[in-house]
């Protein structure tokens, strides 16, 4: 009787374990493939660097979102995913702590963006990533007049050397890193296009096209007019007349444009006013995209010399002084005040 009974012990313990067993095992897949505890469909979460697996999970446990969070621990111990990358990463209602772990051990953190508006100057867009949080401010209270010594560029002034565009980038990123890259973009940009540059443009150097096409973006207000607006400038290039572009008058004033260009301001003679200076100025006056850079180094053809502002963004352009002055006349003079000028003029 006594080794019957020892049997079935044997027996009922080697049943319990299996069952507890099957039940541990059951309990463990039920856990990592039930969904996490969000309240919002979509939840950031922030990995501090140096962040290791035990202090995030019990994070995520206090906070109400993972259950049993030391269970992570040992599932990324049995899989071998300890080591979680710092970074932010969104979770979406429905995931569950299996795909947690991916997430952290991947590496596909949140990508943030930011836009550089064509036509911006280098200040303007210093400024829109200086207020950007989520960008680590490097430069801290640096001017655009800095940046080439700041961001060690082989440059002798900062306009026109970062390329309009949306950047993507992790949070905390430098902001000196991403200035970096839209100047390196702008080069890559410049030097494509020099190579396919138009037979007989008028520049010796990839720096005056650029020069030329930050104008052409200035003045651009709808897209298909870039090529023929070039084309205007090219050929007062070519015989010698003075560009006398308002832009250019803008950009020689600074801080001391209120929004109005005065008779005053067109003979003032800055470095950059068009209306005084013959050929190009010394720098661009706006960072341009490819569109301007291209149109720059491909002119449309044509006969036109003049062009003025009908105020719906497009250009009435005349190849005599005698029609861009009756243009002049209904587009600007009856329609505007009397001081305001956007177009060349002899």
């Amino acid at each position: 009787m006594a080794w019957r009974f020892i049997r079935y012990f044997f027996i009922f313990l080697l049943l319990f374990g299996s069952l507890a067993t099957a039940g541990a095992a059951w309990f463990y897949y039920n856990w990592l493939n039930t969904p996490l505890q969000l309240d919002e469909r979509a939840f950031i979460l922030n990995i501090p660097a140096n962040s290791n697996l035990i202090q995030v999970s019990s994070e995520l446990g206090l906070s109400g979102y993972l259950r049993y969070p030391r269970l992570l621990v040992l599932h990324a111990r049995l899989t071998d995913s300890e080591h979680i990358q710092a970074g932010e990463y969104s979770l979406q209602q429905g995931d569950t702590p299996a795909e947690l772990l991916q997430l952290l051990t991947s590496g596909e953190v949140v990508q943030h963006r930011v836009s550089l508006i064509e036509g911006w100057t280098s200040a303007e867009m210093l400024q829109q990533l200086q207020g950007d949080p989520r960008l680590q401010n490097d430069l801290q209270n640096a001017t655009a007049d800095q940046l080439p010594q700041l961001l060690n560029l082989d440059v002798e002034h900062h306009e026109g050397w970062f390329y309009p565009d949306t950047y993507q980038f992790v949070r905390g990123e430098r902001l000196s890193s991403l200035l970096r890259r839209a100047h390196q973009r702008m080069q890559d940009v410049l030097a494509e296009e020099w190579l396919a540059r138009g037979f007989g443009v008028p520049y010796e150097s990839p720096y005056e096209a650029l020069i030329m096409a930050s104008i052409v973006e200035k003045e651009t207000g709808v897209p298909y007019e870039r090529g023929a607006i070039a084309g205007v400038f090219v050929r007062r290039l070519q015989q010698g007349m003075r560009l006398q572009t308002d832009p250019t008058v803008i950009y020689g004033l600074g801080d001391r444009y209120d929004g109005n260009i005065t008779r005053a301001h067109l003979r003032e003679a800055t470095p950059w006013n068009t209306y005084v200076i013959r050929g190009l100025p010394p720098t661009p006056i706006a960072n341009p995209g490819r569109a301007a850079i291209h149109a720059a180094l491909n002119p449309e053809p044509g006969s036109a010399l003049f062009f003025v502002a009908r105020g719906d963004g497009s250009h009435v352009f005349s190849d005599t002084l005698e029609q861009h002055e009756a243009a002049v006349r209904q587009f600007q003079i009856e329609q505007r005040a009397e001081d305001y000028q956007s177009a060349p003029q002899l």
